[in-house]
């Protein structure tokens, strides 16, 4: 009979381990599915479907983190390109500084009213002179947000006889918001910004 208990007592224990071995595969089996299910649905949102000339494409989303660097300098870039692209009529000027405007904080508007102040802009429509700029580099600092930048560009100030190049250097930071709208479309804003360098490149006007 004591060897009838002891064989039940074994077969018992068996039957424990194997339940609990049971149950541990169990427990690995689904976590292991719900992660595969969570990446497949993470995957998934970052597929995005295009209808383009009747075809259906797909294309991928991407981690904006890695597109920072771009996103920035093309908003840096297009600041600069509002602020200081100029021709000789008021209604265009007016246009252009009121777009750049919406992607800087009052120190863009501070250095508008300045050169407004000045008479800068006058001076352009009544000398008919037409300034346009080329963004050169953009320096980036993305170890702490509000992100440090200097923008290397060259200025062009256009009149029907003679071109004068400039050489301009400004600084600022940008943060980044959280919308992006119609008139800020990457979501930043440049603060701090001021002009270090607007120099001459040459002192001789050279032909167009």
């Amino acid at each position: 009979m004591f060897k009838q208990l002891k064989n039940i007592d074994t077969a018992f224990q068996h039957i424990k381990r194997f339940s609990i071995a049971f149950m541990i595969t169990c427990v690995i089996l689904t976590a292991i599915v719900v992660f595969m299910c969570f990446s497949a649905i993470r995957e998934a949102g970052s597929r995005v479907m295009i209808l383009h000339n009747g075809k259906v494409l797909e294309a991928f989303a991407s981690d904006r983190k890695q597109n920072l660097p771009v996103e920035l300098r093309d908003h840096i870039t297009t600041f600069h390109r509002l602020f200081f692209t100029l021709d000789p009529d008021e209604k265009a000027i007016n246009a252009g500084i009121a777009k750049s405007l919406y992607l800087a904080d009052a120190s863009a508007k501070r250095s508008y009213d300045n050169l407004r102040e000045s008479g800068y802009f006058n001076n352009l429509i009544s000398a008919n002179i037409s300034q346009q700029i080329e963004v050169d580099s953009i320096a980036l600092d993305l170890n702490e947000m509000p992100y440090g930048f200097t923008c290397y560009a060259t200025q062009k100030l256009i009149r029907s006889s003679s071109t004068i190049l400039r050489r301009l250097v400004t600084r600022g930071e940008i943060r980044i918001l959280n919308t992006q709208t119609d008139n800020n479309p990457h979501g930043f804003l440049i603060q701090k910004w001021e002009t270090l360098l607007n120099e001459d490149v040459d002192p001789k006007i050279s032909k167009p």
